[in-house]
């Protein structure tokens, strides 16, 4: 089995939010609502005159050791083999203990009034068939087809390096254990599957 995990090169990340535009369209996530399975957030740091802009890419954090697993009540949480934390949508009941969990702010209510939305927009064609918390899954319908998760097909400047975190010929493997990535909030004891270079 795989072991799927991200790494964010942030020196090379633009902010162009093509990641963004992707990830909706290919998982139907409520834009309309201004939700999204992975944002780009803009921040300044520094004082004047040594002030820079930095772009840090969010989403999912995939942990290893997962406090939202452990809060879901109802097992609508899981992981499956390769490591990818999902919800069955069908067993959410909307509790939200999920979120209060996450340290990483990666979940969102898909309401009622988003899955009548996404109706409008999509038909029949619609993947949210009922209310439920919502996240990045990696895009896991796509990996069922061997292609990598929408945001980092799309990405152009290659900021977002996906593969297999045991495979050691894997682009995402060798960055990973390079020395330059580290995982956010290490000190939490969640074992991040997703990883940043710094700019």
């Amino acid at each position: 089995m795989a072991r799927y995990g991200m790494v964010m090169d942030m020196r090379t990340c633009v902010g162009c939010q093509a990641c963004m535009a992707a990830c909706s369209a290919e998982n139907q996530t409520p834009f309309w609502s201004e939700k999204f399975r992975t944002h780009v957030e803009d921040k300044e740091q520094g004082s004047f005159p040594d002030v820079r802009r930095v772009l840090l890419p969010r989403l999912c954090m995939h942990c290893e050791n997962t406090p939202c697993l452990s809060a879901c009540p109802t097992g609508a949480t899981h992981m499956n083999d390769d490591g990818i934390v999902l919800v069955n949508n069908d067993r959410c009941i909307g509790c939200y203990a999920c979120c209060i969990a996450c340290p990483y702010d990666a979940r969102y209510p898909y309401d009622r009034e988003d899955v009548e939305k996404e109706h409008e927009l999509y038909g029949e064609d619609v993947t949210h068939k009922v209310p439920h918390v919502d996240k990045c899954t990696f895009c896991v319908q796509r990996l069922a087809q061997n292609l990598e998760p929408a945001c980092a097909a799309t990405c152009p400047t290659h900021s977002r390096i996906f593969g297999d975190l045991d495979d050691p010929s894997s682009e995402a493997h060798k960055l990973a254990t390079s020395g330059k990535a580290q995982a956010l909030n290490q000190g939490l004891g969640t074992s991040p599957k997703v990883f940043y270079i710094p700019s």
